[in-house]
């Protein structure tokens, strides 16, 4: 008989590895615009801008590292 467990096992590291890419990217994003806003006093739109890209890139870094 096969083992079930195994394929739930993969699906839960994948969901992690996901998890991990989003909270990175989040919590980058978060740091930014509270810099560029309260910190610079930078616009709304500048502020939004700035959290977008650090996001995306974040989102990046985290994605390689966990391929490693």
């Amino acid at each position: 008989m096969r083992d079930l467990s195994s394929p739930a096992g993969q699906e839960s590291g994948a969901m992690k590895k996901w998890g991990f890419v989003a909270m990175h990217a989040v919590v980058a994003a978060a740091f930014i615009f509270l810099l560029q806003r309260f910190g610079l006093n930078a616009s709304l739109e500048s502020s939004l801008l700035w959290a977008l890209t650090f996001g995306v890139c974040a989102a990046g870094l985290a994605y390689k590292q966990s391929n490693r």
